[in-house]
């Protein structure tokens, strides 16, 4: 068996396909509210806690003037709506997600969930792929004090399945965030896939153990690594 007891996978890129529609809702809503934003700085945001990402910019906007709370608030409502919109209206699989789930589950490994989204998104991701019941923890940046590079959502992941031990937890995402965040919690497997908008290029400059193409590479991966 392997020494491997959790595996804990970010969502959009990692385990559903990414078609932009995180940073399309946040340009959207940024537009809208006339908060100005760079696309690039906005793509390096990716993994991060929503919220965080909307007060950044709407603070560096107004320069910490009054009125921030409310304009962060309007602004990350308005990113809710476009962000539930895409979702309820599509939400693909990665290829082989489900294989990997599967094959992990009949050798007693579970599985958790740790997303930037708040709790509504996730769930209508994982309603809507069928997942649901096979997740042992689902944790969003809103359960955490503080979202991705802090490593709090992984270890609330662990509490919730019941695993003490770093050297049993793999952590997979597609962002520099996800391996930041798996770095900082100290877990045995840092992964990144190439699932997602950054590239291996962009991703080999962070810490990590393995950088493989997608989720469907984990079962061979534990079974020759771990």
């Amino acid at each position: 068996m392997p020494d491997i007891k959790l595996v804990i996978f970010d969502m959009a890129g990692t385990i559903i396909e990414d078609h932009g529609e995180v940073l399309d809702a946040f340009a959207q809503a940024l537009r809208v509210h006339g908060v100005g934003f760079d696309e690039l700085e906005l793509k390096e945001w990716k993994g991060a806690s929503k919220r965080e990402v909307i007060r950044h910019f709407v603070e560096r906007e107004n320069h910490g003037k009054s009125g921030c709370v409310e304009k962060v608030e309007k602004t990350y409502r308005t990113f809710r709506e476009q962000l539930e919109d895409f979702y309820r209206r599509r939400v693909d699989p990665i290829p082989g997600a489900a294989a990997t789930f599967a094959w992990c589950r009949e050798r007693a490994i579970q599985l958790a969930t740790t997303t930037g989204f708040y709790r509504g998104v996730s769930e209508l991701i994982l309603s809507r792929s069928g997942w649901k019941n096979l997740i042992a923890a689902q944790i969003s940046s809103s359960d955490v004090a503080r979202g991705r590079p802090a490593p709090f959502m992984i270890f609330r992941a662990m509490e919730t399945a019941g695993v003490e031990d770093v050297r049993q937890v793999m952590n997979v995402g597609d962002t520099p965030l996800d391996l930041q965040a798996a770095t900082n919690a100290g877990v045995r497997g840092v992964v990144g896939v190439l699932t997602g908008s950054h590239g291996e290029e962009r991703l080999k400059r962070e810490p990590h153990t393995h950088l493989i193409s997608s989720v469907a590479e984990i079962p061979a991966l534990i079974e020759r690594e771990f």
